[in-house]
């Protein structure tokens, strides 16, 4: 059966989304490799890219078609600095002319050489695109790529990231088989993960991985706790997040205080990625603010908070983001919101509880409660932009993580509904819900609020 490494659902990247930017940059970059070995790279090839149903409908928006032409270039968005990335796209866009892979300078006019298809989807999911190299007329390679959630890549013909078979232990399938997994082993679920990654590199280059994706949580919150300013794309959207945290830090003694603190390290997180900043998908860049928000949490308002904990949050939020992943989706385009900040919420829960050294039954009805109350999120962004209402989103969000696992703490261990249920549910529910909503902006907020 599949399996999602912990290094694949958590993944270092540029902004505002993973499903619009991150992953269209890896299929521009996997389209380059493979024409690399077909062709040599001069001046007479040319490339156009064709974009469908959501990626095109909120393309603009969400910065697609500068994710296009970096990874046209041969950028990654886990190795790109934010601030070369502008000066990247500022340089086609003046010369008309990209280098190719990084190496050959070929004419490239976003205006023509991206497609817009607004009113067409294709068939294997709502963020399609269709990348096409010739020379002279002759068609060299085409290939279709669906970016399908959290900078996940499938491409048309071939084997899918989330179809692709890794042989671990304790292949687990649902939330019940991975209890039954710990129970057996009478370990936590963050230790089954570990067993499982331990199959595919040494366990000290899994820690180091963790530890690299804490870190990098902690930076891009610092980075968005001391920034202001409007953020970009025409909305005139101030950043908040520094105003909230002076707000904490000016009155302490507030009851509400760990609320303010919270909200402000989420939103710190979603502001910078709307401004194109680095940060990690968790599972995606529009819920990316929710598990570093829970993160800060449990560094600064609990009972001797440690590394091992944090580690704990992160590989036991890993587990239940593959269990989405596998019987459902992370994806907005695909389920709503329900799916980003909804599986953020349920990640998050989930961890919190296992770095409190609760039980893996309290793990699992909290990382449960944590979705059952997200159920019906719709995804409408207004203007297309991963700003209003996302970035206020992961805070309430991130609260809601936080209450769920304390919810759980204190249950007696006898709550009605599963979480492989709750699973199931999202996805029928993401299914049921009309293309309007689901990351496309034509419905809800997206058309209810006029753009100023």
């Amino acid at each position: 059966m599949s399996y999602t490494s912990i290094v694949d659902l958590f993944k270092i990247g540029l902004g505002p989304s993973s499903s619009h930017t991150v992953g269209p940059m890896r299929a521009a970059a996997l389209f380059v490799t493979e024409l690399a070995q077909r062709t040599a790279f001069d001046a007479g090839l040319r490339v156009q890219v064709d974009l469908y149903g959501s990626l095109a409908l909120t393309g603009i928006g969400h910065g697609t078609d500068r994710a296009v032409m970096l990874g046209l270039e041969g950028y990654r968005p886990d190795a790109i600095d934010p601030h070369e990335a502008e000066a990247r796209v500022a340089a086609v866009r003046a010369r008309r002319t990209l280098l190719l892979g990084g190496r050959a300078p070929i004419a490239f006019d976003p205006e023509s050489a991206i497609v817009w298809h607004r009113s067409e989807v294709l068939a294997g999911h709502s963020n399609g695109m269709v990348v096409q190299a010739w020379r002279d007329g002759a068609m060299l390679l085409a290939r279709t790529y669906y970016s399908v959630g959290g900078g996940f890549v499938e491409v048309e013909g071939a084997r899918s990231e989330r179809a692709e078979v890794r042989e671990v232990p304790f292949a687990f399938a649902s939330a019940a088989a991975l209890i039954a997994c710990a129970a057996e082993r009478a370990c936590d679920i963050a230790e089954i993960v570990l067993l499982d990654e331990d199959a595919l590199r040494p366990r000290a280059q899994t820690l180091a991985y963790v530890d690299g994706i804490l870190d990098a949580m902690t930076a891009c919150t610092e980075r968005g706790l001391a920034t202001d300013g409007v953020l970009p794309g025409g909305l005139n959207v101030r950043r908040r997040a520094s105003r909230i945290y002076r707000r904490y830090t000016e009155r302490p003694s507030d009851p509400l205080a760990m609320m303010d603190y919270v909200n402000a390290c989420a939103m710190a997180v979603n502001e910078e990625n709307a401004a194109g900043g680095r940060v990690v998908t968790a599972p995606t860049n529009g819920a990316a603010g929710v598990l570093p928000a829970v993160l800060h949490y449990y560094r600064r308002f609990t009972d001797a908070p440690t590394r091992d904990g944090e580690r704990r949050l992160l590989l036991t939020a890993s587990a239940i983001g593959a269990l989405y992943k596998a019987n459902a989706s992370i994806s907005g385009a695909e389920v709503g919101c329900q799916g980003e900040v909804g599986v953020a919420c349920s990640m998050a829960a989930g961890g919190l509880v296992a770095a409190l050294g609760g039980s893996t039954a309290e793990v699992e009805n909290a990382a449960e409660i944590g979705m059952e109350h997200s159920l019906g999120m719709t995804c409408d962004p207004i203007g297309g932009l991963v700003q209003v209402p996302c970035i206020e989103r992961n805070a309430v969000g991130a609260v809601r993580a936080i209450h769920a696992a304390r919810m759980a703490m204190e249950d007696a261990g006898d709550h009605v509904v599963s979480l492989d249920r709750v699973i199931a549910v999202m996805y029928r529910t993401g299914l049921d819900m009309q293309a309007a909503y689901k990351e496309t902006s034509l419905g809800g907020l997206a058309v209810s609020v006029v753009e100023c």
